[in-house]
């Protein structure tokens, strides 16, 4: 029996043990933390970029544009990033893009991941491989937050649906 923790268990694992041991990573102080952050941002750009340009070409039919904020400052005095996909039905119809939004809130232990309209997963990013490791998280994330973004519409703000080729 293999007892090694599947990739999603392990950074669940990981999340866990820096509630229990008040870290995270091996940091303890806020600014320690800040700086691991900024390393998962970096570390995840890559795969939250994937996560994103996959929808925009196999449902957008390649008409969306993905932005990234980079680490900032967050209103709350933590820190976030943001990942966007707009396209041009979205603007149309007055909806917000699929987000995904990397973030340290000021009162928060340590970071998270969340979409724009879907809630949390734990931000426990420290290694290439772990980054890597989240796109199934970054791809739930966005297909998620691009179907509450049809319930808040209707399906017509989907290309791939619109132009005969959805089945």
């Amino acid at each position: 029996m293999n007892t090694t923790a599947p990739d999603h268990a392990a950074a669940l694992l990981r999340h866990f043990a820096d509630l229990r041991d008040r870290t995270h990573g091996d940091a303890v102080s806020r600014q320690d933390k800040e700086r691991l952050f900024h390393q998962a941002v970096a570390l995840l750009d890559p795969y939250a970029r994937q996560a994103l340009e996959e929808v925009d070409t196999h449902l957008l039919r390649g008409t969306g544009a993905v932005t990234a904020t980079g680490t900032r400052r967050s209103p709350d005095g933590g820190v976030d990033a943001v990942w966007a996909l707009s396209w041009a039905e979205q603007r149309a119809a007055g909806i917000s893009p699929i987000i995904i939004r990397a973030f340290y809130g000021a009162g928060f232990h340590h970071p998270h991941l969340r979409g724009g309209t879907v809630g949390e997963w734990p931000l426990n990013v420290f290694t290439p491989g772990q980054a890597a490791a989240e796109l199934p998280t970054l791809r739930a994330v966005v297909a998620a937050d691009l179907h509450n973004l049809v319930f808040q519409r209707d399906y017509r703000i989907i290309p791939a649906v619109m132009d005969g080729r959805a089945r």
